[in-house]
């Protein structure tokens, strides 16, 4: 693998120096030339940066150094003032992604030299490298005045992976966590039925509180979001919100992802990292499909959430954590329990508040509503070109059972962006949304008449009898109102814009006799 070395010119500045700046002892080259020296410096590259006013001195070093590798560079940053953290961090984050592309980490080794450049510039080289923005190896040249004499050699590896150094790395991953938070959090808790404003209210009332809690639904339905509004409404909210499904990782995966690791701890544990229980601290963790746990990490999760500390994979310090618990499963925890698959203890200490998320179909009232969300985020894409939904399509839409719930409709209405040009139709829906008899047992009359002989009954899809049990009551209160949408909606105890969606979804009119 090659080498490149990327410092800072040691070489100083046009016109008079820094007052921080002292005089160099006299046979000291520099920290630059000094780390050329070793024997072990040899790099196929050396990128010196300098600024403006430091250009021509720069050269005279750049010169001397073309004889310790095949390939130098000065390269001038467009900075006025060094001392300067924000203009610094500017020009050297753009550098930083250039360098990547100019020595990709997978063909290039860098080591970055800490000791040339202002005390800015020298932080936030540091800065860069833990947050993993520039994969580099951090050296430091000893002053010649702190070097005895003989010493073994006068060059450093700066290493900061010690306990209690800012993990400069997780706060990057929570910048992106909750930059996808914010994209997500106009969608959270979408809906104005019945057991939509009741899933808000219980929300409410154990958000306040700090009791561990337990999403159950079925899948696709949204419990993600409902944590993190839990999450958002707590005094916690200032936190971070980490997110971890269980069902994705082995057992030993997921007990590093979860715990962290001490550097060695297995193969390929090349050094500390934190697992999300620490990146949680202060927050909320998110544990999703909590019903995939093997045996083994649930005696260590239990141990956690009953003692409030950890330890490392591989590791002997205990680390005391502040974390609110909210874990999710579509499946039955109290039967696991019963089968003996799942701990008895450790269910009962998460289950502190049960929020049940309702499926889409007992929440049909809000399928508009979903719609017009989803549309909106079609029209962003599609850069405001808008679409429009056929009143038969709607209908549709009511008449489907969802069984992948909200991430179904979401599906559906963003694969219209790609589809449809202005008009949502019944032909551009999905084949068993637009065909409700393709959800109908094979065979159509025959086979129900066959079932109906045998004993049973012809079923009608859930999805069908509520539309039709929606519009009847829609027509009462109408005719009870003398069409005055207004008192209508008030009576139906739902808002005025969504009864003249549904009206327009089962083609009503306000002068209903």
């Amino acid at each position: 693998m090659n080498r490149l070395l990327l410092t800072w010119s040691d070489a100083g500045t046009l016109g008079p120096s820094p007052a921080h700046h002292g005089r160099r002892p006299e046979g000291d080259r520099g920290p630059v030339l000094r780390l050329l020296d070793q024997e072990e410096s040899r790099y196929d590259a050396i990128v010196v940066l300098t600024i403006p006013a430091g250009e021509a001195p720069s050269r005279a070093l750049v010169e001397r150094a073309r004889g310790r590798a095949p390939r130098v560079e000065l390269r001038v940053v467009d900075v006025d003032d060094p001392s300067d953290y924000a203009k610094l961090f500017r020009a050297l984050g753009p550098l930083a992604a250039k360098l990547r592309r100019a020595f990709p980490p997978a063909a290039w080794a860098t080591d970055v030299l800490l000791s040339a450049g202002t005390p800015q510039a020298q932080t936030l080289w540091v800065i860069l490298v833990q947050a993993g923005l520039l994969p580099a190896r951090m050296l430091q040249v000893i002053p010649a005045a702190f070097v005895p004499k003989p010493h073994p050699r006068a060059v450093r590896e700066v290493r900061l992976d010690i306990e209690g150094f800012p993990e400069i790395r997780a706060l990057r991953e929570e910048v992106v966590r909750l930059r996808a938070e914010a994209r997500t959090r106009d969608a959270v808790l979408v809906g104005e039925s019945e057991p939509m404003r009741f899933l808000r209210a219980r929300i409410a009332r154990v958000a306040a509180t700090d009791v561990p809690a337990l999403i159950v639904g079925e899948t696709g339905t949204g419990k993600e979001l409902a944590a993190r509004a839990i999450h958002e409404h707590s005094p916690r909210g200032r936190g971070p919100f980490i997110a971890e499904n269980c069902g994705v990782f082995a057992e030993g995966v997921l007990a590093s992802e979860l715990f962290g690791h001490e550097a060695g701890a297995f193969t390929g544990a090349a050094g500390r990292r934190r697992g999300v229980f620490e990146q949680a601290h202060g927050g909320t963790l998110f544990l999703d499909e909590i019903g995939e746990l093997s045996p083994r990490v649930q005696a260590s999760l239990l141990r956690v959430l009953q003692d409030g500390t950890l330890r490392r994979v591989g590791g002997e310090a205990t680390i005391q954590l502040d974390v609110r618990v909210v874990a999710a499963t579509h499946r039955d925890l109290a039967a696991m329990v019963a089968q003996g698959t799942f701990r008895e203890d450790l269910y009962y200490r998460l289950r502190g508040a049960i929020i049940e998320v309702p499926p889409l179909r007992a929440r049909g009232g809000d399928i508009e509503i979903l719609v017009d969300a989803f549309l909106d985020e079609v029209r962003a894409r599609r850069k405001g070109r808008g679409l429009k939904l056929t009143r038969e399509a709607l209908r549709r839409l009511h008449q489907h059972p969802w069984p992948g719930n909200v991430r179904e409709l979401r599906a559906e209405v963003l694969r219209w962006g790609v589809f449809c040009d202005h008009t949502v139709d019944v032909g551009d829906l999905a084949p068993e949304i637009a065909s409700p008899a393709a959800r109908r047992p094979a065979g159509g009359a025959a086979a129900r008449g066959a079932a109906a002989e045998a004993g049973g009954e012809d079923v009608a899809p859930l999805a069908e009898v509520v539309a039709s049990a929606e519009r009847a009551a829609i027509e009462r209160a109408l005719r009870a109102h003398q069409g005055n949408i207004s008192r209508a909606a008030r009576a139906l105890a739902i808002d005025r814009n969504t009864l003249k969606r549904k009206m327009a979804a089962y083609d009503l009119r306000g002068d209903v006799a």
